[in-house]
């Protein structure tokens, strides 16, 4: 893990960079995001070697963890290099002598959610939490700004500092993603023309109707969008659970879609029940999930030093765009079937994903960028994530168990904030277990009941997949 000085030098080089305009989207006066790593850690937390941990692993990854944002003379944002000093960004907290500390925890974590590290400072924080919860021995927070990177950056970022359990000297791995375009290559020119032309004209269609709910159409209010004003700056609480792999992998199988149309059919179907537990009539309110994307198109995580090479120039950084998804409706009808939230969440995503509007919204906001400035893009992107319901984004993470320092790592998960919306759910798999977490607006959202939804969803999908006895055909 340790760079010569020449290498130092070059890294240090690039600290100059201008800052990206997805950089100062994410810290402007209208959204302050972060992205939060939580780790649980299997055995009591030995933070003897933090320090050294930092300035020798950590610190070198990105010169932007080295970095704080300032102003040109030409009023422009970019990193300048700053001494670090590694303690002032390590937090340790005190409770008070409990048998277990989950309250505390909560209320610590709830407390981090919403506060915002100096700007005279780099960008991050790490918080080490010595006392046993219900599901772990210790916990070690990452509190990473959204300006240095997207969640791919700073995941793969992250991953840098860990290692395989079985065997430190072998690479991680990660979840295979197939993907159909091999069959569609195969197809001539000919063959592909009725697509590209669907595709054409959906693409406008999907980016017209993008443009209209950014600007103008809202979502109802319901039990999971409150409506109100300057909720960013609101508590939140976090909630979690935890889904065998090979159970949704069963479903997936089973209906013959893919992992991300079960999770996204689920995660759908519990929010309606949520509305209907609360609200009756909200089951037939219309609401809208913003489906986070990564637009890089590369499969599986790059090491730092990949990122960095200029050869594959640009995958360090914000490269994200988002999908706005309706949420389909609760049927009233006693024959409605639960797999339809799975078969119809497929249906929108495989449209979605065929579009090529996500880069023209990306394009959109690039000019409005050069023409307005990131304040007013940012505007843009904060009224759309207020526009909606619910923020989704996902991550996929390693196969193998890893290690912190010789510190077995239990579970992996991670949240984001920052938005306006009253709901983010964030996925993450790891070894064995899909960990699905929930940041919701506190006192507004009921948490437990909101989990206790997802969590029948769940099971009732998987029930109804179990008793399919032949893989329907879902093109």
């Amino acid at each position: 893990m340790h760079r010569n000085c020449s290498s130092m030098d070059q890294l240090y080089e690039e600290v100059e960079e201008p800052v990206s305009p997805a950089g100062q989207y994410f810290n402007s006066s209208v959204i302050c995001s972060y992205v939060f790593g939580f780790l649980e850690i299997e055995i009591p937390i030995d933070d003897s070697m933090t320090i050294p941990l930092i300035k020798d692993v950590f610190l070198p990854i990105n010169p932007r963890f080295s970095s704080i944002m300032i102003r040109d003379e030409n009023g422009k944002r970019r990193w300048k290099r700053v001494e670090v000093k590694p303690e002032e960004h390590v937090k340790i907290p005190k409770f008070p002598e409990s048998e277990l500390y989950d309250q505390y925890f909560d209320e610590y974590v709830t407390r981090i959610l919403t506060e915002r590290t100096p700007q005279n400072k780099p960008l991050w924080e790490i918080h080490i939490i010595k006392y046993p919860t219900s599901k772990a021995a210790g916990t070690v927070i990452f509190k990473l700004h959204h300006a240095l990177g997207d969640g791919y950056s700073l995941m793969g970022a992250l991953l840098s500092c860990l290692e395989r359990i079985d065997d430190p000297s072998l690479p991680l791995t990660f979840p295979s993603r197939t993907s159909s375009t091999s069959q569609a290559s195969k197809k001539n020119v000919i063959q592909k023309l009725p697509s590209f032309v669907s595709s054409f004209f959906s693409s406008l269609s999907d980016f017209g109707s993008s443009l209209v709910k950014t600007r103008m159409v809202v979502d109802d209010k319901t039990p999971v969008r409150s409506g109100y004003e300057g909720t960013e700056s609101m508590l939140f609480v976090l909630s979690s659970i935890s889904l065998s792999v090979d159970h949704v992998k069963a479903i997936k199988t089973k209906l013959g879609v893919t992992i991300n149309d079960v999770i996204t059919g689920m995660i759908f179907y519990g929010i309606r029940l949520y509305m209907e537990e609360i609200e009756y009539m909200a089951r037939k309110a219309k609401s809208t999930a913003v489906v986070m994307l990564n637009t890089r198109n590369v499969k599986g995580y790059k090491s730092v030093k990949e990122m960095q090479n200029s050869k594959v120039k640009g995958l360090w950084g914000n490269k994200i765009s988002f999908l706005q998804i309706p949420i389909p409706k609760l049927s009233q009808s006693k024959s409605y079937n639960p797999l339809e939230f799975v078969w119809n969440a497929r249906k929108l995503i495989k449209k979605k994903r065929r579009s090529f509007s996500v880069y023209l919204i990306g394009l959109l906001l690039d000019l409005e960028m050069k023409l307005k400035g990131p304040e007013a893009v940012a505007k843009i992107i904060y009224k759309t994530l207020g526009n909606c319901s619910v923020v989704i984004s996902n991550i996929f993470g390693p196969l193998e168990q890893m290690a912190l320092a010789n510190h077995p790592i239990s579970g992996l998960y991670f949240t984001m904030t920052g938005g306006p919306e009253n709901i983010d759910i964030t996925i993450m798999s790891y070894v064995k277990v899909l960990r699905i977490t929930f940041r919701t607006l506190k006192g507004f959202i009921d948490e437990q009941k909101f989990r206790f939804c997802i969590e029948k969803a769940f099971d009732v999908i998987f029930k109804a997949a179990m008793e399919i006895s032949q893989t329907p055909n879902n093109k």
